[in-house]
């Protein structure tokens, strides 16, 4: 069982779209615990969060770092900041709201706007019916956050 998210490399229109594996021992076992029947929302519920953070980490490791020093109880100490543009967390109603605590807690600085989309059952184009941004979104690249737990498609039996 993996786990996937992707990534547009370019803000402009038909820029490069890149797809990473999550493949994780961590993010395994806690998928398979998520797809369990046996569990209970609240369980459920921290199972996403932490499957989020986990993504996060991931989806973090190339931000950009600027060199920085510090003054430690000791002697001064050189460190590294994050640099580049600031973080939004953007999640999708509602199933990306799951998200959201996850990877707040691994980026608290980080500004969260709110997309509400749904499927029209004629065409299937996505409707969106609600959409609030940080202010300053323009500066700050975002973290779209839409899960999708595929089910398991069983074969049938004859």
């Amino acid at each position: 069982m993996r786990l996937f998210f992707s990534a547009q490399e370019s803000a402009e229109p038909g820029g490069k779209m890149s797809v990473y594996i999550l493949d994780h021992p961590l993010i395994q076992h806690k998928i398979t615990l998520l797809r369990d029947e046996n569990t209970g929302s609240k369980d459920f519920r921290e199972l996403v969060s932490e499957i989020a953070a986990l993504m996060a980490y991931e989806a973090t490791r190339d931000l950009p770092l600027e060199d920085t020093v510090v003054k430690t109880p000791i002697a001064s100490a050189s460190g590294k900041t994050l640099g580049g543009k600031k973080l939004a967390l953007v999640p999708i109603l509602r199933a990306g709201l799951g998200m959201v605590g996850g990877i707040e807690r691994m980026i608290p600085a980080a500004k969260i706007g709110h997309i509400g989309m749904y499927r029209n059952e004629q065409s299937l184009e996505p409707v969106e019916y609600f959409c609030k941004m940080p202010v300053d979104l323009e500066e700050r690249e975002i973290l779209l956050l839409d899960p999708m737990l595929a089910p398991v498609v069983r074969p049938s039996r004859p």
